[in-house]
């Protein structure tokens, strides 16, 4: 039976209430005796030492989130694409108009979006849930309704939204999390839809880092050098208006979104239920930051999928301390290069579960003295 088949959407985001902060408290260290027993067991199988190179840290890593070893394969694995709008899309920062929302959430249910072309082809499930997107969605399997508020406001203004919202919108993604994973998901993707959201995601990268405007904001869809312009300022002046007191929480309601504060919320939920948490672009990457923001112990169990061409995904995962598994110059979201990148985190347990040892298949060990 479909993963998604199993989850229910009738009580969000009311029954969600709460789901953050349970998440966040349920929240652990990795496993430390998994851990060193993945680094033992490397150290048995028929290869050099290293010669696997990243593979092996992510074979630990995976042991360390499942607290066994070998840990299992990160599959069945769901794509978790969170959509909303924003009312910064006024200010001329994408030309795109924001009715394409929920224009392309239709397509993502109809299975005919980049992300659901490459889900099929990694053995991935995607969902869908709207959580602030401002237009009416069409019905279809793979939706979760759970709108806080039908866009945010536009932050070039004021605040995009009010502290309890962005509250609600985090524990709609925690909420899902906890379901996906007590239906028997193992791995966790993120993914995204929301005209207008790179401006946001800059914000919240800028605001999290210390890092300029002009250094973390890109062309998003690919804007001119004038529009480009006018969205540094936007970012600039809205990151300056924060008070230097503020918390993770208030900046992502300040300046965020109603997907990307989702996000974070589905990646501290994983983390909590010892899911890996397979990170895709920018949108991504700040929900990342303002999860390990508000819940730093989260942050061992990502992997950043691929290294968008967006600044502002590199800033943050220099920040976060993640190098990705990939780099194909990719600035699409939806969680493409988090599903592109899926089966190297697959191959990386694969290869700790089924590898020979040295004893086991009669092999020398070591070279000769």
């Amino acid at each position: 039976m479909s993963l998604l088949a199993t989850v229910s959407s009738a009580d969000l985001p009311e029954g969600a209430q709460g789901a953050f902060e349970e998440a966040r408290a349920r929240l652990g260290p990795l496993d430390q005796a998994a851990l060193a027993a993945a680094w033992s067991r490397q150290a048995s199988l028929t290869k050099p030492p290293g010669s696997l190179g990243r593979l092996e840290d992510l074979a630990a890593q995976l042991s360390g989130i499942a607290g066994t070893c070998p840990p299992p394969r990160p599959l069945p694995a769901v794509v978790g694409v969170f959509a909303g709008d924003h009312g910064v899309v006024a200010e001329g920062v994408t030309p795109w108009p924001s009715e394409v929302t929920a224009q392309m959430v239709g397509n993502f249910l109809h299975g005919g979006a980049a992300v659901n072309v490459l889900a099929r082809r990694v053995g991935a499930e995607v969902l869908v849930v709207d959580v602030g997107v401002a237009g009416a969605l069409p019905a279809g399997a793979g939706l979760v309704r759970a709108k806080v508020r039908p866009g945010t406001a536009n932050l070039a203004e004021g605040p995009a939204m009010t502290v309890e919202e962005a509250t609600a919108a985090l524990d709609v993604g925690a909420a899902l999390a906890s379901r996906l994973a007590e239906a028997g998901a193992a791995c966790l993707l993120t993914g995204d839809m929301g005209i207008g959201n790179t401006t946001p995601s800059a914000c919240l990268v800028a605001a999290l880092t210390g890092l300029p405007a002009e250094r973390v904001t890109g062309r998003g869809t690919g804007v001119d050098d004038e529009r480009l312009a006018r969205k540094q300022a936007v970012v600039a002046e809205a990151v300056r208006r924060l008070p230097a007191d503020a918390s993770a929480l208030e900046v992502l309601a300040s300046v965020g979104g109603l997907e990307i504060a989702a996000l974070a919320g589905y990646v501290v939920g994983a983390a909590a239920a010892r899911r890996p948490v397979l990170l895709d672009g920018v949108i991504a990457v700040a929900a990342a930051l303002v999860a390990v923001a508000l819940a730093p112990a989260c942050r061992d169990y990502l992997v950043a999928g691929h290294r968008s061409v967006e600044p502002g995904a590199g800033a943050g995962l220099e920040h976060l301390g993640l190098t990705p598994l990939i780099d194909l110059d990719l600035r699409l979201g939806e969680g493409s290069g988090a599903c592109l990148a899926l089966p190297v985190l697959d191959a990386a347990a694969s290869l700790l579960a089924e590898m020979a040892t040295f004893e086991g298949a009669g092999v020398a060990q070591g070279p000769l003295a």
